[in-house]
């Protein structure tokens, strides 16, 4: 029981960061694609605030705030119980809310299915493709430098 516990989480923390990661504009037009439900309870938010943002110099570097980002932050409740959590960089407050709404809802094994399906691997697609775009870009601009080896020695 264990593992599978451990696999779950695994696949939730996954979709959550899909989710996190893509624009809420995408988020907004899979959900009214997939007519999933959008009623559940608000418990806390969906709010607007900072968070620190820390970093290191190099591997083994101390830690040192480098700034503030600004996160919003939703939770849920739907009415079969299932509470969902969302935190995600930015403002976009409709966005928060759908997440931890999605996130509630994957929770439940009986509409997981749907969730991954609908929206999940659709942004998991879009956000590959973009990723794959952006590497393109940075590969045509690569230079290549050579050394050019005198007959002299």
């Amino acid at each position: 029981m264990r593992g599978q516990e451990a696999r779950d989480r695994a696949e939730r923390k996954a979709a959550m960061a899909t989710l996190a990661q893509s624009s809420g504009d995408d988020v907004v037009r899979l959900w009214n694609a997939t007519g999933l439900p959008s009623e559940a309870e608000l418990l806390r938010g969906p709010e607007t605030g900072l968070v620190t943002v820390r970093g290191r110099i190099g591997g083994g570097g101390s830690p040192f705030n480098v700034g503030e980002t600004t996160v919003t932050r939703a939770t849920v409740r739907l009415p079969s119980g299932q509470v969902g959590h969302c935190y995600a960089l930015g403002r976009d407050k409709q966005k928060a809310r759908l997440a931890a709404i999605a996130d509630a809802l994957w929770q439940d094994p009986a509409r997981r299915a749907e969730v991954e399906t609908g929206l999940i691997a659709p942004l998991r697609s879009a956000l590959a493709t973009a990723h794959e775009r952006r590497r393109a870009e940075t590969a045509a601009t690569k230079v290549d430098f050579f050394t050019m080896v005198r007959g002299e020695d």
